[in-house]
């Protein structure tokens, strides 16, 4: 089994933590970005770069993640993309994408982008603290059980 991360983005907490999870579990990590990142020191962690470009990473996600695979990002659209292919995806926050959850995850996402745009809203999250540490480790356990007990092989 493999995990991708979309790492430019993604909390450098988020990466270790996941880092552990692969150690403990033996399964790959893959971090995808779009430019230089400073890569664990492990053999089960690849680090993919990708040319720049807008959406680069996303496209390169997209297309080398496999169902039954896992993809850590915060990227809404590129969660749907993920989704629809049968690629399970959590945010480093602890929130996982699926069916059910993205027409509303979407909306909510253009709205605040409008919002933002005409100046009637601020931008980003808050810091990346101990309860998204917490709720990340959950969903991550939780999902890569899912993920194993539906693919015990792995491949």
């Amino acid at each position: 089994m493999r995990v991708w991360i979309d790492a430019d983005a993604c909390p450098k907490a988020a990466k270790d933590q996941l880092v552990k999870f692969a150690l403990k579990r033996k399964f790959e990590v893959v971090l995808v970005a779009g430019q230089a990142q400073i890569k664990p020191a492990f053999a089960c962690v690849k680090l993919i770069v990708v040319p720049s470009g807008p959406d680069a990473a996303d496209d390169y996600l997209v297309e080398h993640a496999l169902p039954g695979e896992l993809v850590i990002c915060s990227d809404i659209p590129l969660a749907d993309r993920l989704i629809k292919k049968g690629v399970a995806a959590l945010d480093p926050r602890g929130k996982e994408f699926d069916e059910r959850n993205m027409g509303d995850r979407l909306a909510l996402r253009n709205l605040c982008t409008d919002l933002r745009e005409q100046g009637q809203m601020g931008g980003g999250q808050g810091a990346y603290g101990e309860r998204d540490k917490q709720a990340f480790a959950n969903a991550l356990d939780r999902i890569l059980t899912r993920l194993q007990r539906v693919n015990p092989t792995g491949g």
